[in-house]
């Protein structure tokens, strides 16, 4: 009986400490000196991944996911989503510290759906003095002079837009309607690409793919959005490949303030390559035309319901109009005048961003605050940890553009990210909600019809009816 009682006794030691050992190998104690972040790991693989949806889903991810465990833990705190341990950081300095460490602590670390599916010959995966190397080519492109050139293409296309899907109605789906228009902008002012019936719903196909699981079996959502890329790159390479043989021949090489034609010289000097080409158009429409639309809804909704904000902005516009000719379309100076125009995009971007933040993965042991974050780990920055800071922002809950009149401190207001990875077509976005708003406010009249409609996640964050408004030319 005594030995029996004593394998009991021995047996449950073994398992209590199996148990311990598994408990701390999950939550990051490796049993040497390295002082980890405080947190949560969760279960294996799985982690806290499953809370984590669920707040991104209802675009609550800061107030329901990351708060909380802040209010606990701190403003560095450890967890683990999608099988990764990761470590969550909130702040202007941590902001800073990891946004401008790109390449030397850390590297963009995106899920491998989303690699797969917006090109992993794309700058989104290029790291170091490649990825300066073709972002460069990029820039060029979107430069002071290049931008001069892309206004009137972009008045044409808002124009033509307006005239074939506002002109006569009385009522349009805001968000839907933002979204053809600044797909349009990209496809035929940047790639000079004309627009077809079907070419949106095909690149639509592939983002509802971005974020899911990656099973690449018939049905399943990875599936059809890689089916679907397949169908992309083949246009886009028909284009490429046209486009170049054009050039080589002495032909089209003026087209000012085309990417594509950027892109194809660099192609025949043998700077890039074509896959990289290609990888780099299909990630420049997707990042130049869902995140703006979401923005331009986010900037009707935030006027709508301050009137007198919508007053001063179209007194701005009217004013603009008033000083050109029938007919004449607006410059990039005209642009430079609608101070408090970008005023209200920038504090609509502050309180609602078009991407929560992203992920970066440390390429060596990081010493940050104290704690260690070992290689290998994720690293999640937010823009609403800062955005929604009082600190930076007073009462950072209401809207008020004119708290933009005085200048933000440096890594506060990040919705275009920041360091060497900062979104490579900020100014054509913000060149594109000038346009849209400049001829949206000064041709219609406007009301939203759901002011208080839902934000959801899909996977980037949609208005969930769409933004339905009612319209009425002024003239």
């Amino acid at each position: 009986m005594g030995f029996v009682f004593g394998f009991v006794l021995s047996l449950s030691a073994i398992l209590v400490s199996i148990i311990s050992f598994l408990y701390k190998k999950l939550n990051g104690n490796n049993g040497n000196n390295r002082r980890l972040p405080p947190g949560n790991m969760g279960l294996p693989w799985i982690g806290e991944t499953l809370a984590f949806y669920k707040a991104q889903l209802k675009n609550q991810l800061f107030e329901d996911f990351i708060k909380p465990r802040i209010t606990r833990h701190g403003t560095v705190f450890k967890t683990r989503l999608m099988g990764s341990p990761t470590v969550v950081v909130s702040g202007v300095s941590a902001n800073r510290f990891f946004l401008s460490n790109e390449f030397k602590l850390v590297v963009s670390s995106w899920p491998s759906t989303a690699v797969q599916l917006m090109g992993k010959d794309s700058i989104m995966e290029k790291i170091g003095e490649r990825h300066h190397s073709v972002r460069g080519m990029i820039t060029e492109v979107l430069s002071p002079s290049g931008l001069e050139h892309l206004v009137p293409k972009i008045c044409k296309t808002v124009e033509e837009h307006l005239k074939t899907n506002w002109q006569g109605q009385d009522r349009i789906t805001l968000f839907s309607s933002a979204k053809m228009q600044t797909f349009s902008v990209v496809m035929e002012c940047l790639l000079g690409i004309d627009v077809e019936p079907g070419m949106l719903d095909m690149f639509e196909r592939v983002l509802e793919g971005v974020f899911k699981p990656l099973i690449d079996l018939p049905g399943f959502p990875f599936w059809r959005a890689k089916k679907a890329r397949l169908e992309i790159v083949e246009m886009l390479l028909n284009v490429v490949r046209k486009k170049r043989e054009e050039m080589e021949r002495g032909l089209g090489e003026k087209e000012e303030g085309m990417l594509v034609t950027q892109l194809i010289k660099g192609l025949i000097r043998g700077e890039i390559s074509e896959v990289e080409v290609i990888d780099n158009m299909v990630l420049l429409v997707f990042a130049a035309h869902d995140t703006t639309s979401f923005a331009i809804a986010m900037i009707c909704r935030m006027l709508a319901s301050h009137p007198n904000s919508y007053t001063l902005l179209l007194q701005e516009h009217v004013k603009i109009m008033e000083s050109k000719r029938p007919g004449e379309t607006l410059t990039l100076e005209d642009t430079r005048k609608m101070n408090y125009t970008w005023q209200v995009a920038r504090e609509s971007l502050r309180m609602f961003p078009p991407i929560f933040g992203s992920f970066r993965k440390a390429i060596v042991d990081i010493q940050y605050e104290g704690f260690t974050i070992p290689k290998g780990w994720k690293v999640l920055w937010t823009a609403y940890g800062t955005h929604y800071d009082k600190d930076y922002f007073a009462n950072p809950l209401s809207f008020n553009p004119s708290r933009f009149e005085e200048p933000i401190p440096p890594y506060a207001f990040i919705p275009f990210g920041g360091g060497p990875r900062i979104c490579a077509g900020y100014q054509l976005a913000k060149l594109n909600i000038l346009v849209f708003l400049h001829y949206m406010v000064t041709r219609y009249d406007w009301s939203l019809i759901q002011p208080d409609e839902p934000i959801t996640m899909d996977p980037l964050p949609v208005p969930l009816h769409g933004m339905p408004i009612k319209i009425s030319p002024k003239f």
